[in-house]
């Protein structure tokens, strides 16, 4: 049964899913619905749908970044050691399940990644003048590919998001033949990517 993470809980992956190989990193989101009857729909504009960029950017155990070539996103869905690969970009989030996916072959990365940082951003969020706290039922989740079964879950709760328009969502950290996710769930105001991984 997969585990329901809280922010800032951390697990062993080797633990929950001793053969783990390679594995599927699932985010999805909703817009948050608002609130009224018929009437006020009609007079109230529907909030365009957010698009949400989930990336992810892999470190050194200096917590750096090595390289542009070590950031997994829409505009670079594979890494160099073809260890991630980003499915692709979804505009709206419509639908039920995973809204992007990432699929990660822990035992392919380069021995010099440390840390894969798995964040979520809203392509331009201030012209649109929106931020997480719009969004919905966003989570991050990761399935065993081997068998399809979910390893663990992180959904962000709460709406102490406004005004965040970036978020790291969850970390997968290397701790020698083993790996482990923490759930994050840090709000970032940062106007794309590149800001983010600027910290870095």
């Amino acid at each position: 049964m997969a585990i329901n993470l809280q922010k800032g809980q951390r697990i062993s992956l080797k633990k929950e899913a001793p053969k783990l190989k390679q594995l599927m990193c699932g985010l999805g989101w909703d817009m948050l619905k608002t609130k009224g009857g018929f009437l006020s729909g009609l007079l109230t504009p529907k909030p365009p749908s957010a698009d949400l960029d989930a990336s992810v950017i892999c470190l050194t155990e200096n917590q750096k970044i090595d390289s542009q070539k070590d950031v997994v996103y829409f505009g670079n869905l594979r890494h160099f050691s073809d260890a991630i690969t980003h499915r692709g970009d979804n505009l709206t989030g419509e639908g039920d399940g995973d809204d992007e996916e990432i699929i990660m072959n822990l035992t392919q990365l380069p021995t010099n990644i440390y840390k894969l940082v798995i964040v979520v951003n809203i392509y331009n969020a201030f012209d649109r003048k929106q931020d997480f706290s719009h969004i919905d039922n966003a989570f991050v989740r990761l399935v065993d590919l081997s068998n399809k079964k979910e390893i663990a879950r992180y959904t962000l709760s709460g709406s102490q998001y406004e005004g965040q328009t970036g978020m790291i969502m969850a970390e997968l950290t290397r701790d020698g033949d083993d790996w482990s996710m923490t759930a994050k769930g840090e709000g970032l105001r940062v106007k794309d990517l590149a800001a983010i991984v600027k910290k870095y």
